[in-house]
């Protein structure tokens, strides 16, 4: 996968869940967008890991979630924008939060 395909955004309707990475379901296509007041755009490294993840309500972006992964692929670092709030959360190789 090359570099410019991996800085590309995906579009999502919503995620599941309240475990971090978000688990974003629906993908839907960047043509679909003008229907949507409400979406989430991703971006993925070439293993299919999260790396950002933005809540867009009516096209601003109101969150934020940026990721950082062990070698191994778990959760090292999840770094979450919301209301000029930034809260950085960190997790051990185990994926518990330290």
């Amino acid at each position: 996968m090359s570099q410019e395909h991996q800085s590309e955004f995906r579009y999502f309707v919503s995620y599941s869940g309240i475990k971090l990475p978000l688990k974003l379901v629906n993908e839907i296509s960047e043509a679909s967008l003008n229907n949507r007041n409400t979406y989430f755009r991703s971006r993925f490294d070439a293993q299919d890991r999260m790396l950002l993840c933005q809540k867009i309500v009516y096209g601003e972006v109101e969150s934020e979630h940026q990721y950082q992964y062990y070698d191994n692929g778990v959760l090292k670092r999840a770094q979450i924008s919301e209301d000029d709030e930034v809260r950085e959360i960190n997790f051990n190789e185990s994926g518990e939060m330290t």
